[in-house]
């Protein structure tokens, strides 16, 4: 007869066994759907580009000749512009969670707020910077889109920045600490340079986040026909004219639709590609 202590490892093989199909059909499901959304846009998308994408505005209704020059321009500079506001904010509020509040309470409020913005529907913060901005100087503008994207961008860093900046090796603070060197100088000059890799990682991650986002866009920048960097006024962006040329009824706006989303696609697997080879350089460099 079985023992005791057979029967239970025979039961504990079967849950393993069960538990191992069962999560591979989950992950097979999932990357089914990813594998055929890549496709469908890497097909549709490429049959798309052609050379006047990059150098002709976007169409208006009816024609058949166009291509997406100031939707890329605008969205580099909407996106661009809410790094720059985000980014050294984050960086700022990584530091103080890191270095001067990491083990008290203040820190973990903080930390549970970052966490709050960090899951915040975007809709909801392009009403929030609507609200705040658009109503108040009158009218859709790029920086009011920048200013929404920056609060998507402001978490991931703040997040980013402060796990690297705890990764630091408490020996090399004091170690600096201990000839005399200021807690500012400590910072800047080596716990920066330390994680500087894994902050870089964190704001290209945003980058990448914020290149897509729609939904702050229809109310903040809305979009421009035509070519403006005037960031006091409306401007087009990629993914707003993707969302209103979808909807079209017009075949070659579709078109455009698909290989504005073809792009954008293309530009986060390279920024993701680039974090990724700075999260290896940064291992590699501490093995």
């Amino acid at each position: 007869m079985a023992t005791v202590a057979d029967r239970l490892f025979l039961r504990r093989r079967i849950v393993n066994g069960v538990s191992l199909v069962l999560s591979g059909l989950a992950t097979l499901f999932g990357m089914f759907w990813l594998v055929w959304i890549l496709w469908t846009t890497f097909t549709k998308g490429v049959d798309a580009m052609s050379l006047q994408l990059f150098t002709e505005m976007t169409p208006p209704p009816g024609q058949d000749t166009g291509g997406l020059l100031n939707a890329i321009a605008g969205s580099l500079l909407i996106s661009g512009l809410a790094v720059l506001m985000g980014a050294p904010i984050g960086v700022a509020a990584g530091t103080y969670l890191a270095e001067y509040v990491n083990h008290r309470k203040l820190g973990e409020v903080i930390r549970f707020v970052n966490d709050i913005l960090l899951s915040a529907p975007s809709i909801v913060l392009g009403l929030f910077v609507y609200t705040v901005v658009v109503r108040t100087t009158g009218g859709f503008s790029g920086f009011a889109g920048a200013v929404a994207l920056a609060f998507i961008v402001l978490p991931v860093v703040v997040r980013t920045t402060d796990e690297m900046l705890q990764l630091v090796p408490t020996q090399m603070r004091e170690a600096a600490l201990s000839l005399g060197i200021p807690q500012w100088k400590v910072t800047t000059q080596i716990l920066y340079r330390a994680a500087a890799p894994g902050v870089l990682t964190g704001i290209l991650l945003a980058l990448a986040r914020i290149s897509g986002e729609t939904a702050p866009l229809l109310f903040t920048a809305f979009n421009n026909q035509y070519w403006s960097t005037d960031m006091t006024g409306a401007v087009a962006n990629l993914p707003v004219t993707i969302f209103q040329f979808a909807l079209s009824p017009f075949e070659y706006w579709n078109k455009l639709a698909w290989a504005g989303a073809f792009l954008i696609t293309v530009f986060v697997l390279l920024v993701s590609i680039t974090a990724r080879f700075f999260l290896l350089r940064k291992k590699m460099s501490h093995d």
